[in-house]
This record gives structure tokens, sequence and C-alpha cells, in this order.
């Protein structure tokens, strides 16, 4: 069996995104942001379970199911992008942050 060599480039440009990230991520605001998301992500798939009432994808399929799944994800959103409008609360996280040690 031949032995072969494989090369792998990453671009400046994807370095310089990746700190930047990074840099933003361990900030003390994206601490908080992190923090938090675990409260905020089961909400959403309370949510999309009990008042969309989904409870099984109706199609078979990789590709179907993305589907399917990218739609609930935008209906969530606009619902949510709602109730914010009617509230008043554009602009403001779902939750009070919580203070990081």
């Amino acid at each position: 069996m031949e032995q072969r060599n494989k090369t792998l480039y990453v671009s400046k440009t994807m370095k310089q995104k990746r700190a930047e990230d990074f840099e933003r991520i361990t900030s003390p605001y994206g601490i908080q942001l992190r923090v938090n998301r675990s409260i905020q992500a089961e909400r959403s798939f309370a949510s999309v379970k009990q008042d969309m009432e989904f409870r099984r994808y109706m199609y078979r399929g990789k590709e179907n199911v993305t589907a399917q799944s990218v739609i609930l994800a935008i209906a969530h959103n606009i619902n949510k992008l709602h109730n914010k409008i009617q509230s008043e609360k554009t602009g403001q996280h779902l939750f009070r942050l919580k203070e990081t040690a």
C-alpha cells in the first residue's frame, strides 16, 4: 500500500477570526452569556414541544429532518420576537444575567 502525505492549511483570516471569537467568549460578558445559555436552551425545547405541540418528525431522511428542524427554529424565533415586541422588551435578555465569580 502506498504512503500518502496530506497537508492541511488554515487561512490567516480563519486564524484571526478564531482568535477574535476566543477573546469574545472568554471576556467577562461572554462568560455570563455562556453560563446562562443552558437555561435558555432548555426552555426553547420545552416551548417547541409544549406550545407548538411538536412530538415527532413527519418526514424521514437527514435532509428532511434538518429542514423541519430549521422551520421549527424559525417559527420559535418569530414567536419569541413577537412576544418581545408586544411586551416592549426588545434589546433585553430573556433572563437577568447571573454574576460570575
